[in-house]
């Protein structure tokens, strides 16, 4: 981890560089599996309509599953698609084998309901983690494929403070089912002392500096603010929102936490961009190696290249969740 120029105090949290090493650690186990099994891992990624966000994403996640080593199947179907078309393509991805992970992009267009389609996805192919049948497991401690970001967040927390995390305060604040009480459910698995907050928390701040640990995702650009901060705190900044810039007039991304503020009195601080992010796609394809392994009865392989590593363990430990 570097200290970047201007950064006196925080260490810089290196998202790209972790997820880097993630997803060559996950190359090396999926040749392993090909070449002792057989067994090739398959993701299929659903885009309905044109978002030109969504398009990027999926088109990252492609590029990278490729590079991986694992077949990539994408379905690009237009913005009329209908929700019982969708249901079908689903419902035949769900009986294809060379399909081990299903991932739908979202947002979804506006005749077509979300609860029913995360649903229709079989849950041990539910790369993403939505479905009802994993969020249920996650909160009740049993096996459960971990919804990405959460995870991602996790694994940048334990590459900065190790793995136990043991009675750690951790606020987390939003409480969005895609990953603040995701983030929570992991947190006090890892027996840390979880509070849950929203924008709506009376004495916010107050509460968020008696964090050790601090998770934001709320989707509003600078919300907490650096007099917010626990001094030697771990910031995890998931918001991703686009400003303009003032001097410029061009739109830059940023996150929910006043960076160069809280720069100043973090312990270590994920950047935006470059920090959560792209541990969430290396995380997709964790989750779809350990989809794979399930589906076929097999043990998630070890990684030769990596077998000391500190964090080689916490992979297969969430890889196999």
């Amino acid at each position: 981890m570097n200290h970047p120029e201007g950064m006196p105090n925080a260490t810089y949290i290196e998202g790209k560089a972790l997820a880097a090493a993630t997803r060559a650690r996950v190359a090396r186990q999926v040749a392993v599996l090909a070449t002792e099994y057989s067994v090739t891992p398959g993701l299929a990624v659903v885009l309905v309509g044109a978002d030109p966000a969504s398009q990027v994403y999926v088109r990252n996640k492609r590029r990278q599953t490729i590079q991986a080593g694992m077949y990539s199947f994408e379905y690009n179907m237009p913005e009329t698609t209908s929700e019982e078309s969708l249901l079908q393509l689903i419902e035949e991805l769900n009986a294809d084998p060379r399909v081990h992970g299903i991932l739908v992009q979202l947002p979804l267009p506006p005749q077509i309901r979300v609860a029913p389609v995360l649903s229709a996805i079989d849950p041990s192919k539910d790369v993403d983690g939505f479905h009802e049948v994993n969020t249920g497991r996650l909160w009740n401690g049993g096996n459960a494929v971990v919804p990405c970001t959460p995870m991602a967040c996790q694994m940048l927390i334990e590459h900065v403070r190790g793995d136990d995390l043991a009675g750690l305060h951790a606020v987390v604040i939003g409480c969005s089912n895609i990953v603040g009480k995701p983030v929570a459910s992991l947190l006090l698995r890892a027996e840390c002392t979880v509070t849950m907050a929203h924008i709506k928390t009376r004495d916010l701040p107050a509460l968020a500096r008696t964090a050790d640990i601090l998770v934001v995702a709320v989707g509003r650009a600078g919300t907490v603010r650096g007099d917010w901060i626990k001094p030697g705190a771990t910031v995890i900044d998931v918001g991703i929102n686009r400003v303009e810039c003032s001097s410029s007039g061009k739109q830059r991304l940023v996150g929910d936490v006043a960076f160069a503020e809280a720069r100043k009195t973090a312990g270590a601080i994920t950047p935006v961009p470059g920090g959560v992010g792209p541990m969430t796609i290396a995380c997709l394809l964790l989750n779809t190696l350990g989809a794979a392994c399930r589906q076929h009865g097999l043990p998630v392989p070890g990684d030769p290249a990596a077998a000391d590593s500190p964090t080689n363990g916490n992979a297969a430990r969430h890889c196999a969740t």
